[in-house]
C-alpha cells in the first residue's frame, strides 16, 4: 500500500512538473496590455524590449537596467517590458505568441536584438532603438543601437530617455556611466612574431 501511494505522489508530482515546464507564455497583446495599464495608473511610459535567451547583448541589456546604480531610475519612469522573440527551434517555446508580429508592427524585425521602443500609456511610439536620419519618419528602417555600449550610441539613449522621461542631467549622466560599461573591450595586439 505505501508503495501504491508513493508511485502515485511521483507520478502526480512528474505530470504537475510536466504542466509548468510547458505552460505557454503569454501573449504580446496580454503583456502590453498589462504594461499599457500599468504605466496610464503610475503616469509612465512603456519600455518594450524584444530579446531572446540566446542574445548575449539582451542579457547585458537587462543587466544594464537592472544595475543598483540605475535600477530606480528607470522603475520610476518606465513599466519595462519584455517580449521573447526568435528563440531557436528547441527553445521555440519561450517566445511570447504574437510577438515577431508586434516587432514587425514596430519596424524593427530587420533590426536585430536587442530592439526597443518606447510607448505612451496608449501605446503610441515615441521612440525606438533605430537611429534614423534626421526628419526621417519612425517607419523608416535606422540602425540599432540595441544595448547601448558605444559613446555614439549611449548618447542617443540619453538622448531618448531626456525625451520620454522625468530623469535629470546627473541621472542621465550616471546612465551613460553604466551603459558605457557595455562597450567591448578590444583584444591585445600581439607583438610581430609571436603566437
Amino acid at each position: 500500500m505505501k508503495k501504491l501511494l508513493l508511485f502515485s505522489l511521483v507520478c502526480l508530482f512528474i505530470v504537475k512538473t510536466n504542466v509548468f515546464a510547458q505552460s505557454p507564455m503569454p501573449g504580446s497583446q496580454e503583456v502590453m496590455q498589462q504594461a499599457y495599464a500599468r504605466a496610464a495608473k503610475e503616469n509612465k511610459n512603456v519600455m518594450l524590449i524584444f530579446h531572446a535567451s540566446w542574445c548575449g547583448w539582451c542579457k547585458k541589456m537587462e543587466a544594464s537596467l537592472n544595475d543598483p546604480t540605475c535600477k530606480k531610475m528607470f522603475d520610476d519612469n518606465y513599466v519595462i517590458t519584455t517580449l521573447d522573440v526568435m528563440e531557436q527551434p528547441e527553445k521555440k517555446n519561450l517566445e511570447n505568441p504574437g510577438s515577431m508580429e508586434m516587432m514587425t508592427k514596430f519596424h524593427g524585425e530587420k533590426s536585430g536584438l536587442s530592439f526597443w521602443v518606447i510607448l505612451d500609456a496608449k501605446g503610441n511610439v515615441l521612440a525606438d532603438s533605430q537611429v534614423r536620419p534626421a526628419g526621417a519618419p519612425m517607419d523608416t528602417y535606422g540602425d540599432n543601437v540595441g544595448c547601448p555600449a558605444s559613446e555614439e550610441e549611449v548618447a542617443y539613449l540619453t538622448k531618448i530617455l531626456k525625451t520620454t522621461s522625468k530623469l535629470n542631467d546627473n541621472d542621465l549622466a550616471i546612465i551613460s556611466k553604466r551603459f558605457a560599461l557595455n562597450k567591448p573591450v578590444p583584444a591585445p595586439k600581439l607583438a610581430a612574431g609571436t603566437n
